[in-house]
């Protein structure tokens, strides 16, 4: 039945260097942004000073390519952030946000100044329509290039991260097993092929895919402290202590970062013995 299977919703997370990775992408298109926000804001002010009534069509069209220039770059910067360290479906507003957001600036960093060239009343009508025409065309482009289609999500990694570790561990053609995913996929199967190969016995002759560990403090989903897993909550370093147990991936769902390096120990106070 569906209620017994694993939830493996958040399992997994951004490790530490796909986190600085996307930090450093989102400063640089931030960065990006505000160059590109920066030029709307020129280009605004010299249409008020009426520095384009008359003249000077090439200044107003570089600063138009200027905008989209920069504000694509900042689109491409932020969408490789969110392949590094993706938002969750299950948050629908911070999901479209993030996802959408080179699109939503390249908005706000075109349209204000392409309404202002339309409406002005001073700037020669030919003029007008060429910076016009010329805006809403690398607006347009630039918004698409900021769309993304198919956003990355948590859950998606998690799926792909399930499927890679499956794949590893059967020995399959690694299809799966993208570079945002491989290598929590290649822990998981590491440690659930250690875990089995531990929990051998008569009884098991296969292993046993459950492992122990502390569970998170009252009202959080997870613990805030790393922790390891163990072969069962009989072995000493769990003693008087709360416990989760479930499969490997559900462990690291909740923040475990290990199997124990204490193997043989736990194999004898747990009781397992290999098989004959």
């Amino acid at each position: 039945m569906s209620d017994n299977k694993p939830d493996v919703t958040k399992a997994w997370a951004a490790n530490q260097g796909q986190k600085s990775a996307a930090k450093r992408l989102r400063i640089f298109a931030v960065l990006s942004w505000i160059i590109a926000i920066g030029g709307e804001v020129a280009g605004i002010y010299l249409l008020k000073q009426h520095k384009f009534d008359n003249g000077n069509l090439p200044l107003l069209i570089g600063i138009l390519v200027g905008i989209a220039v920069f504000a694509i770059a900042g689109s491409m910067m932020w969408k490789a952030a969110n392949r590094h360290d993706p938002a969750s479906k299950a948050d629908t507003f911070r999901f479209f946000v993030q996802n959408q957001l080179g699109a939503i600036i390249t908005l706000i960093a075109f349209l204000p100044l392409i309404a202002l060239i339309l409406t002005d009343k001073n700037m020669d009508p030919k003029n007008k329509q060429i910076a016009g025409g010329a805006g809403a065309i690398l607006a347009v482009v630039a918004v698409l290039l900021g769309v993304n289609f198919k956003p990355p999500s948590v859950e998606q990694y998690t799926q792909d991260m399930n499927a890679c570790a499956t794949q590893i561990k059967t020995g399959q053609p690694t299809t799966a097993c993208s570079p945002d995913v491989a290598s929590q996929a290649q822990d998981i199967a590491r440690d659930s092929s250690a875990i089995t190969d531990a929990t051998k016995s008569a009884a098991n002759p296969n292993g046993v895919d459950v492992v122990y560990w502390i569970a998170p403090e009252a009202g959080q989903t997870k613990s805030t402290d790393p922790h390891v897993f163990h072969l069962c909550e009989a072995v000493s370093p769990l003693n008087g202590k709360t416990i989760n147990h479930g499969s490997v991936t559900q462990a690291y769902a909740e923040n475990a970062i290990r199997i124990t390096k204490q193997i043989d120990m736990e194999q004898k106070q747990c009781g397992f013995a290999p098989a004959q």
